[in-house]
């Protein structure tokens, strides 16, 4: 029995959620995804600590509290500093970049244009968290 990654998708565009889902239903994974539409509401999500996601994908441009704003946020809890976060995002600043990897992100993808593209990225993400091992909090 394979257990199902549970990941909190942290995006304000409702096309990129959409494209995610698509791309999940397609590859034909079996994951539960969580939607945030801004960090406000995430953290929200999160504070409750209660079945909290394996992952959290995160995009860095999002109105209210911006991606690199709360990875500062979740790094400085003492449970939610666990959650491996990936910034998924348009954002090739290699600012965002550097400030991402200084805070503590487990990695930074860069959203291809292309679909096709887009769904190879997604299948290879998730399947790597998917075999990780994940600390249960």
């Amino acid at each position: 029995m394979t257990n199902v990654l549970k990941i909190l998708l942290i995006e304000d565009d409702m096309i990129e959620v959409m494209k995610l889902k698509r791309a999940v239903s397609k590859l034909q994974i079996n994951c539960k995804i969580i939607e945030a539409n801004n960090g406000e509401e995430a953290l929200s999500i999160l504070e409750k600590k209660e079945d909290l996601p394996d992952i959290i994908l995160l995009d860095l441009n999002m109105p209210k509290i911006n991606g690199i704003e709360f990875l500062g946020i979740l790094k400085k809890d003492s449970v939610l500093k666990y959650l491996p976060t990936i910034i998924l995002t348009t954002s090739s600043n290699q600012k965002d970049l550097l400030e991402c990897y200084k805070i503590g992100v487990a990695g930074y993808i860069l959203k291809p244009l292309k679909y096709e593209e887009y769904v190879s990225k997604i299948e290879t993400l998730i399947a790597y968290w998917s075999i990780n091992e994940l600390k249960k909090i």
